[in-house]
């Protein structure tokens, strides 16, 4: 029976190390970090465009460091705000998003939904994030109010993309837009929205609450310059790597986890400047489900994208 006082140790440090890591990964859910690219998409002669984008924001309305931080933002004085959904983590959240928001509100911008706009986010194994996509979907059956977070977007000015298309004019570039409800759902109609980007345009950019393939390969087709898109929490617990980027191991869709997050290209191995390509940045997000507020790896972030 010697072995079991080293049995006994071994569980007790194997409950301490995981409470450790419980408790690490709950703090660095709160540790909302603004992460900045720059990539050239503008045509000659364009001044740079600095546009904010925003994803999956999950508020809840005792979320209060999450509302003072994004009440923060107001300050980059950004030209644009590209929203890819999921800002929605409680049925009284759509003022508080909107509090948030702020001065937000008063910049040019566009929004798609996600599924956490529609539905009552509800308890799940965090874990079941890690294994192969069986195309179930889980929402609790409850609905969000998101007709209220369309009207407090549209009263603001923000152009709705929901599988539509949008036109800006942003200190004198002329910005064509393509957009779709959430493919993770399957709401997404992309014959809607099918057809060569707007050539007239200066730039062209397709929105999108999940990266799923089926949508980046019809707006990199289709001519659009980039693709913006959230959804995937850039893996949210991810293995520790060197550059302290942390490596993904899932995306809760089909893109692959080395672009879970950041700045990349569509197709993975086309180059700036090859037809059918486009860029693609995919936000790791602001929140968590509300249950489970961890992160590993994979700190909260908006992004401030300056366009050149």
């Amino acid at each position: 029976m010697a072995f079991l006082p080293v049995l006994r140790r071994t569980l007790t440090l194997g409950a301490i190390a995981g409470a450790g890591l419980t408790s690490y990964a709950a703090w660095e859910a709160r540790q909302y970090t603004l992460r900045r690219v720059t990539f050239s998409v503008l045509p000659p002669g364009h001044a740079p465009l600095k546009v904010l984008h925003l994803s999956d924001i999950h508020m809840a309305p005792d979320q209060r460091a999450k509302q003072d931080w994004l009440r923060g933002l107001a300050a980059l004085e950004p030209d644009l705000v590209i929203n890819t959904g999921d800002n929605l983590a409680h049925s009284r959240s759509v003022p508080v998003v909107a509090d948030a928001l702020g001065g937000l509100l008063d910049v040019p911008g566009v929004y798609v939904l996600g599924s956490n706009d529609y539905w009552v986010p509800g308890m799940r194994n965090p874990f079941l994030y890690v294994l192969p996509d069986t195309g179930r979907r889980h929402t609790s059956g409850r609905q969000l109010p998101w007709p209220d977070l369309k009207g407090r977007f549209n009263a603001a000015g923000w152009l709705d993309l929901t599988n539509g298309f949008g036109s800006l004019t942003v200190k004198g570039t002329s910005i064509a837009f393509a957009g779709v409800d959430d493919p993770h759902l399957k709401y997404d109609d992309l014959p809607r929205v099918a057809g060569a980007a707007d050539p007239s345009a200066d730039l062209r950019l397709g929105v999108t609450h999940a990266p799923y393939l089926r949508v980046l390969d019809q707006f990199a087709a289709d001519g659009y310059d980039a693709i913006i898109a959230g959804h995937t929490h850039g893996g949210q617990v991810c293995l520790p790597t060197l550059d302290g980027r942390g490596r993904a191991l899932t995306t809760n869709c089909d893109i692959e986890p080395a672009r879970a997050r950041g700045l990349h290209r569509h197709p993975a191995d086309s180059a700036p400047g090859d037809e059918g390509s486009s860029w693609l940045h995919v936000s790791a997000g602001l929140g968590t489900n509300p249950y489970v507020r961890i992160r590993v790896a994979c700190r909260p972030e908006a992004t401030l994208m300056t366009l050149t």
